[in-house]
């Protein structure tokens, strides 16, 4: 069984891990900004926005602006691994709004991963992606986490097919050992033409395998998972990590509990002639 959703903590970077200072006046944090703009000079990008190193690996943010005159919210970004012995690089992300969230731990005996959501495309009915981005120790490389199709856990869309009213719900929750999971659900309603359709997922990590996974749940699981993502608005809707629990889906899902008043009315054959016991008649 689920259990309910905890609130989460905010999450400590990893101690092996560091975000570089582009201003600093520390040789190692200068020679690492020179190694990655020389290792990505054939790539296109407009500037470098971020660089994070642990041990031998760069994780880098660069973003590109279509014209000199356009504004930087336009961007569109890039996160790349960087090799920082050699001048290997790969793009592991590509998309638009970037919004790197918190420290996630997803799974035991494994450092925190770091949370990231991102859309497809700018001024536009995008959709919403999420993942997790983590240093794989077995190759010494940055990696992320869910991708299909060179995207992440679709998490909402602003595009819904014609004639269907989706609602949309997400959150980001901790389980009772501390792990952190991913839940969505996607509500589809035909209206009179056919039933409703539901599509729920859990998004985690196996713990036995330590690969990470992506279940379409069903029964039990499916209506458990309803009632965590609904309840879940207190625990994670100030960290951008839940959407849709003000939805009046959500609102008929988590329904109020209605407490039992105590009866102050007399009993209907209550005539007024009550008499204490051995009062005179």
């Amino acid at each position: 069984m689920l259990a309910a959703a905890a609130p989460l903590q905010a999450q400590q970077a990893p101690d092996s891990f560091r975000w570089i200072d582009f201003h600093s006046v520390q040789a190692k944090d200068q020679s690492v900004v020179v190694w990655v703009t020389r290792s990505l000079s054939a790539e296109k990008w407009t500037a470098i926005r971020e660089i994070g190193v642990e041990y031998d690996a760069a994780l880098v943010v660069t973003t590109e602006r279509s014209t000199p005159q356009s504004l930087p919210g336009a961007d569109a970004f890039t996160v790349w691994y960087a090799s920082l012995t050699s001048h290997v690089v790969a793009p592991l992300l590509k998309g638009s709004n970037l919004r790197l969230l918190d420290w996630m731990p997803l799974a035991d005996g494994r450092p925190p991963e770091l949370g990231a959501l991102y859309d497809d495309c700018n001024e536009c009915e995008a959709t919403t992606f999420f993942t997790a981005i983590y240093y794989d120790r077995t190759h010494h490389m940055w990696n992320t986490s869910w991708m299909r199709g060179g995207q992440g856990a679709l998490v909402w869309s602003a595009n819904p097919p014609a004639g269907v009213a989706l609602t949309q719900v997400y959150a980001v929750m901790a389980e009772p050992n501390g792990r952190e999971v991913l839940g969505t659900w996607e509500h589809f309603d035909y209206g009179a033409l056919k039933p409703s359709e539901n599509y729920l997922y859990q998004y985690d990590v196996d713990p036995f395998s330590g690969l990470e996974r992506t279940q379409l749940l069903s029964g039990r699981q499916a209506g458990s998972m309803k009632g965590r993502l609904c309840s879940a608005q207190n625990a994670v809707s100030d960290s951008g990590l839940g959407r849709g629990q003000d939805s009046t889906l959500c609102r008929q899902t988590v329904k109020p509990r209605f407490e039992r008043k105590p009866v102050t009315t007399p009993p209907a054959n209550n005539q007024g002639r009550s008499a204490p016991p051995g009062a005179r008649r």
